[in-house]
């Protein structure tokens, strides 16, 4: 999840499309570079461990854009692929 984080607010389209699951991975990753990130709470994990193949992370981000701030909170979904790499399936925004 914070490797995600950072790939969003550095703008790194390419690591964001390779760490989601090809099931639910977009035709297209439409990155804003008007919209700054500018911190990453994680509010509860669930399973995610080093034997685990599934887990959940529920976080809070916050952001400005357009001169506004704002907070980003989701319950995200993640998976191990074949390689045994972590890539997120979804979310569910709050």
């Amino acid at each position: 999840m914070r490797a995600r984080y950072s790939a969003y607010a550095v703008g790194d389209r390419e690591y964001l499309v390779r760490s989601w699951h090809r099931d639910s991975r977009p035709d297209e990753l439409d990155l804003d570079p008007k919209t700054r990130w500018l911190g990453l709470e994680i509010t509860s994990t669930t399973d995610g461990g080093p034997f685990h193949d599934r887990g959940v992370v529920a976080f809070r981000a916050r952001y400005r854009e357009r001169g506004q701030e704002g907070v980003l909170e989701e319950t995200s979904r993640f998976v191990r692929d074949e390689a045994g790499e972590w890539v997120y399936v979804d979310g569910l925004v709050r």
